[in-house]
């Protein structure tokens, strides 16, 4: 029998949600990252439920699946309500999200990649910030909302160290890293490449600190 994939993997955990807390709290930690604690855990509770397929995707009786990113953004636009709008813009920021976090190869090749979740949940969670502002959510979560906006790569970064050190991987797609590098400016994948000896020299879009 050959080696298994590095993708067939399991990790036992008692309780996925302590598992998520504890390795984002290590990532950021050991990274010297500063992240408001309670976005810290709001990303902790979304990708515990969002490890339920059930709710991540989407049943409409015909199709299941997820909706792309430019529809929820059309629903947010349509919404009949302030509430529905602000529900339809929460959507898109934790979809990117967690897409971008754990499953950010599968983007790879594909018509919209990384950058275009990145723009997509950056901004939907900065316009949820002003929507929910002097409403009774708003005093909650409005901080909330704007950290992620503002650190949406850098909380990426943090979800790709957990998915990589779940998997305990150390091998890398050099070329997928230089891409990502490319179109996000992400260090982590900065500091991936120098360490296989790759001085990136393309300029970063942009950098969140």
């Amino acid at each position: 029998m050959g080696d298994r994939s590095k993708y067939d993997c399991v990790v036992p955990v008692h309780n996925l949600r302590d598992y998520f807390r504890t390795s984002i709290d290590d990532v950021i930690a050991r990274q010297g990252i500063e992240l408001d604690p309670h976005a810290a855990h709001y990303v902790v509770n979304l990708i515990t439920l969002f490890s339920r397929s059930e709710e991540l995707y989407e049943d409409d009786g015909e199709t299941y699946g997820l909706k792309p990113l430019a529809l929820m953004l059309a629903d947010a636009a349509d919404a009949p309500s302030p509430v529905v709008r602000t529900q339809s813009l929460q959507r898109i920021g934790d979809v990117s999200l967690f897409i971008s976090g754990f499953f950010i190869e599968s983007l790879a090749g594909k018509a919209v990649d990384v950058d275009y979740y990145i723009y997509m949940g950056g901004s939907a969670y900065g316009s949820l910030s002003e929507e929910v502002r002097g409403t009774f959510r708003g005093d909650a979560f409005a901080h909330v909302y704007r950290e992620l906006a503002s650190k949406f790569q850098v909380v990426i970064d943090v979800l790709n160290e957990v998915r990589d050190g779940a998997r305990h991987d150390s091998d890398i797609d050099v070329l997928r890293t230089y891409e990502i590098f490319q179109k996000t400016g992400s260090r982590r994948a900065e500091k991936l490449l120098r360490k296989q000896g790759i001085v990136p020299i393309t300029a970063a879009k942009s950098r969140h600190h």
